[in-house]
């Protein structure tokens, strides 16, 4: 802790993305005053070390964001609906991991190497985009601004992990379930509140969270919506299906884009990617070197691959695009959006 820093709030500090949220401070070295850690009331009281200090983690009231100038939110929609407001009431700046507020108009949603100047116009609360979002619209920035982008469509291969502790130990549990031959009970995925659950070891579940309407799920219209608004784009045409595979960590995307103008290639690809913030090139196929979701845990880049011509589209091409979604796709952006708003003059 520094007396130069901020007073800052980790809610979901004992949350998978909590703990990455905390590592990722630790490392990035934030200039930290103060740090309160805050839980449901079933994990007060656990103890934290940061920085080689013990801290206790207590229940988060309203009243825990008094003096507290920026609050890092991982604990679910419905908790950041009720405390961020407070949170903000009380003079904080509130970074939500949560699809709470993303649509808001009013709520800006940021990818630090996208969107960073939408930052300016906060009112208190900035969502952190879907972990799947995140990864896709980083990689894609660099061909947006140099080749403006007409379409997307996306079909995702995505971990456990972004269901959550009960998701990863399911899957490890089926998976030696199946091995020794005895019955399986699937009770948390596709959705732990949807009405049937199946099988996820050894599996491709074509369901992320709920279906809507218009037979896209939640996560769909999630990665759709989104896409629109951080590239600030409504005549954007984006497509998405995604799909659970039993992978603990790393998610995985087959991207399909059509750019606007003519002249890009795949080396011209290639070179933009190499320049990219935050993005590491892995595209040699001859020598079969491209990404891999087993390759990417507890990395902060996103990884781009696979890079193709589409075979009748002289305007189309195929990238495959590869992130760790705790890190990039949660809380290291999370705290990268943090920066950005020292940086901006913005976190006082």
């Amino acid at each position: 802790m520094t007396q130069q820093g901020y007073h800052v709030a980790v809610l979901g500090a004992t949350g998978a993305v909590g703990e990455q949220m905390l590592k990722t401070l630790e490392k990035m070295d934030f200039p930290i005053a103060s740090l309160t850690l805050l839980s449901s009331k079933r994990s007060a009281g656990k103890k934290i070390n940061f920085k080689g200090e013990e801290l206790t983690v207590q229940e988060a009231k309203p009243e825990s964001f008094d003096g507290i100038q920026l609050a890092l939110f991982s604990a679910g929609g419905s908790i950041s609906k009720a405390l961020a407001p407070e949170a903000v009431k009380r003079g904080a700046i509130v970074v939500d991991n949560t699809s709470a507020f993303r649509m808001d108009k009013d709520v800006p949603l940021v990818v630090p190497e996208v969107n960073e100047d939408h930052l300016k116009n906060h009112n208190g609360i900035i969502s952190n985009p879907n972990c799947s979002t995140i990864q896709m619209v980083a990689a894609l920035e660099p061909l947006r601004k140099s080749h403006g982008l007409k379409r997307i469509v996306v079909s995702t291969y995505q971990a456990v992990s972004g269901a959550g502790a009960a998701a990863i130990d399911e899957m490890y549990e089926q998976s030696r379930q199946i091995m020794d031959g005895e019955e399986i009970n699937p009770e948390v995925l596709p959705v732990s509140g949807d009405k049937k659950h199946f099988q996820i070891a050894f599996n491709a579940v074509p369901q992320i969270d709920v279906f809507q309407d218009n037979g896209y799920t939640f996560e769909e219209m999630k990665m759709i919506n989104e896409t629109k608004k951080i590239m600030n784009d409504e005549s954007l045409e984006v497509a998405a299906t995604c799909v659970r595979l039993p992978v603990e960590t790393g998610h995985s995307e087959s991207v399909y884009i059509e750019v606007e103008k003519d002249g890009l290639d795949v080396e011209g690809i290639r070179n933009l990617m190499k320049e990219a913030p935050g993005v590491t090139l892995e595209d040699d196929p001859a020598n079969q070197v491209y990404p891999l979701a087993s390759e990417c845990k507890g990395k902060d880049d996103i990884f781009v691959g696979r890079i193709r011509q589409d075979l009748d589209r002289e305007n189309g091409f195929h990238l495959w695009v590869v992130a760790d979604n705790l890190l990039k796709g949660a809380a290291l952006n999370s705290v990268q959006i943090a920066f950005s708003l020292i940086k901006l003059g913005l976190l006082k």
